[in-house]
């Protein structure tokens, strides 16, 4: 998995590249939000859930149907406080939320993404790897491995997220 922090990266770039009159404040935060809440499913290595069961790391809160459902909920429930219409907000709260698969997808490392949970158990990878895996103690980035993850994430997703976040604003200028 990319850092928890990466994850935001899809979000912040594209909330911040098509502007507040766009996505809004809280519309932007909520999407940040989304985006690393499936890494929420590590607290069933706490409960003795093994990493390859479907409610495991990178399982059911991985799958395209968490990834289209949770945002239709958070819409929902919390459209006028996002401050933007129906279809505006679901759709870039489903963006920031499949981002993370995606991401997730093209690390080097793991067990796959349980994208089409419930209908399979399998797990997949995107064709190319190009993401050094995350570890998952943080006294590990400290290490010439951290370093690599960390200018990997660097590279490969916020590099091409400010690229995108600069061409959006000079767009709308």
């Amino acid at each position: 998995m990319p850092t928890i922090v990466t994850h935001a990266a899809v979000p912040l770039c594209l909330g911040l590249g098509l502007g507040a009159r766009v996505i809004p404040p809280r519309l932007l935060f909520a999407g940040m939000a989304l985006a690393m809440l499936p890494d929420a499913d590590v607290l069933a290595f706490k409960f003795g859930i093994a990493y390859g069961n479907i409610f495991g790391h990178r399982g059911f809160t991985h799958s395209l149907l968490f990834a289209f459902v949770v945002p239709l909920i958070c819409v929902l429930v919390g459209r006028r406080w996002f401050g933007a219409g129906l279809m505006r907000c679901w759709l870039f709260l489903t963006v920031s939320l499949l981002s993370h698969s995606l991401l997730d997808s093209i690390t080097t490392g793991g067990k796959g993404v349980g994208w089409l949970w419930p209908w399979s158990d399998e797990r997949f990878f995107a064709p190319w790897q190009v993401i050094k895996v995350a570890p998952f103690a943080l006294s590990r980035y400290d290490t010439p491995y951290g370093h690599q993850v960390i200018i990997s994430e660097l590279l490969w997703v916020w590099l091409p997220g400010v690229v995108i976040m600069t061409w959006l604003w000079w767009r709308r200028r």
